[in-house]
């Protein structure tokens, strides 16, 4: 059995740039960086920044090209590949590792507001007090609930 999967969460780089195949297909590529920090045998902290080349089609290259930028953070699920090719400049073989998108998934916006669909916008406060209210308080029942009450 094989196993071909890649899972990543960073940020963008760069501006996602979109082009068209010629049978139409929308393409958009673009970096994410990851970051990993921890420390040394001294102590000391250390950091490293990893950058991963990701490829994403059709519908889903769209939504990359109209809604994300650079700095956006982003999670992109899908597999590896490496495609060569001649040089002929410098008359060497090139390679290139890339992350082929299945599939995507938009993270938080800059700043950590909740991205909210119906403006497209983020806030950083509820419109109504009532609403606010609500998110604040948990009201949990005062009996104790039996495992054997739940249908499943």
């Amino acid at each position: 059995m094989y196993l071909n999967k890649a899972m990543i969460i960073g940020n963008l780089t760069r501006d996602p740039e979109l082009k068209s195949l010629p049978s139409g297909v929308r393409v958009a590529s673009f970096s994410l960086a990851t970051n990993r920090v921890w420390k040394d045998k001294n102590g000391v902290k250390q950091e490293n920044v990893d950058f991963h080349n990701v490829v994403v089609f059709g519908r889903q290259a769209e939504i990359v090209g109209q809604y994300m930028k650079k700095g956006s953070s982003m999670l992109v699920e899908g597999r590896m590949q490496t495609r060569s090719w001649d040089d002929a400049a410098t008359n060497t073989k090139k390679y290139r590792t890339e992350v082929i998108a299945d599939r995507i998934q938009f993270g938080p916006k800059a700043g950590g507001a909740p991205y909210t669909p119906a403006t497209g916008s983020a806030s950083s406060a509820p419109a109504h007090e009532d609403e606010k209210k609500a998110l604040d308080t948990i009201e949990y029942p005062e009996e104790e609930i039996n495992p054997e009450d739940i249908p499943f």
